[in-house]
């Protein structure tokens, strides 16, 4: 659970010298031997960065220096730091990696995969799974996550995203895009369900209705639920204390009010517009999730960014996803 914010005066957090831990020169000065040794302290933090079996959790393992790898005494098995993490596999030197991390990290509304490979000199590919790779770590944080209680207040909303529909040139051929004939199909409804000083959860549903059901599941009994004036939040009345606020009104009202969610919408659409451009509707729901972590880490330095999403990264097994990504888009473009 993410604590509450502590508020600031007069600056904001990011304008701050306490946000600046860690700087772009610290890392690139850092030596391959330094770099592998912060992801094996991050990886085995509880023996203090003594390496241990990831396949049957034996601590007695010795070195293999020439290969840099260890060896478990109990089962044979031949392990580095990366084995068994999303890192798995890896052809970047552990600087690169931990030098596009610290970047992802210190941008506060994303990072794109082009500006990477341009930055680091790595092939577009290698950029675009790296990012996605961290993504499925940042969403993993969340998995199974409820939010709510007692005397807790949880804001849910929802907004579409993609499908866009370029006008016509001339003004007479143009369509009124706002009607669902003339809509590309393709556009997508992000919900929220963002808990005040606590977790923003993010999901991809078809639109605002579809989010009820999760809303059920996910938010628990005793919160007061603050929405807009959506119909499709009326039913949730049955189930929690509830707070409407009308946009066509005010913002905030009698102490109704949805801007923590509409800020984690900011943040996403600034990126989709911004820093990507276009985000595809099949790898919505990782940019959601990307920046709902951020929205919930902002006040942290980027030393400790980076070190939490490196952390992720060597705590969460191989992608499903993008483990062999390209070769398997190339063996279906030769079949």
């Amino acid at each position: 659970m993410v604590t509450s914010m502590p508020k600031l005066k007069g600056q904001h957090f990011l304008l701050s010298p306490a946000c600046r831990t860690l700087s772009e020169t610290k890392v690139a000065r850092m030596s391959e031997d330094e770099a592998r040794e912060m992801f094996a302290k991050l990886r085995w933090a509880k023996t203090g960065g003594e390496a241990f079996c990831p396949r049957c959790g034996c601590l007695g393992c010795y070195a293999l220096p020439a290969k840099r790898k260890w060896r478990c005494k109990g089962c044979g098995y031949d392990f580095s730091v990366t084995s068994g993490t999303i890192f798995a596999d890896r052809k970047m030197a552990f600087r690169d990696i931990l030098l596009a991390i610290y970047k992802f990290a210190n941008a506060a509304k994303g990072l794109s995969a082009l500006q990477l490979s341009r930055e680091l000199g790595c092939d577009y590919k290698v950029a675009f799974v790296l990012l996605h790779k961290l993504r499925e770590c940042m969403e993993a944080e969340t998995i199974g996550e409820q939010v709510g209680g007692e005397d807790a207040h949880v804001e849910v909303d929802g907004a579409y995203f993609g499908g866009h529909v370029r006008p016509a040139n001339r003004k007479n051929d143009r369509l009124d895009r706002r009607l669902v004939e003339n809509r590309s199909g393709k556009r997508q409804c992000v919900g929220v369900i963002r808990q005040r000083g606590g977790r923003t959860l993010p999901f991809v549903v078809a639109d605002e209705a579809a989010l009820v059901p999760v809303i059920g599941r996910k938010v628990r009994k005793g919160t007061t639920v603050h929405a807009d004036e959506a119909a499709a939040y009326d039913v949730l009345h049955a189930r929690y204390a509830m707070k409407r606020i009308n946009h066509q009104e005010a913002y905030s009202l009698d102490g109704a009010c949805t801007n923590g969610a509409e800020s984690y919408f900011s943040r996403l659409r600034r990126a989709e517009w911004g820093i990507h451009h276009h985000i595809s509707g099949h790898y919505l729901r990782r940019y959601a999730a990307e920046m709902a972590w951020r929205e919930d880490h902002r006040r942290e330095d980027n030393s400790r960014l980076t070190s939490t999403i490196v952390s992720l990264g060597m705590a969460r097994g191989p992608s499903v996803d993008w483990r062999g990504y390209w070769r398997r888009w190339e063996d279906r473009a030769a079949a």
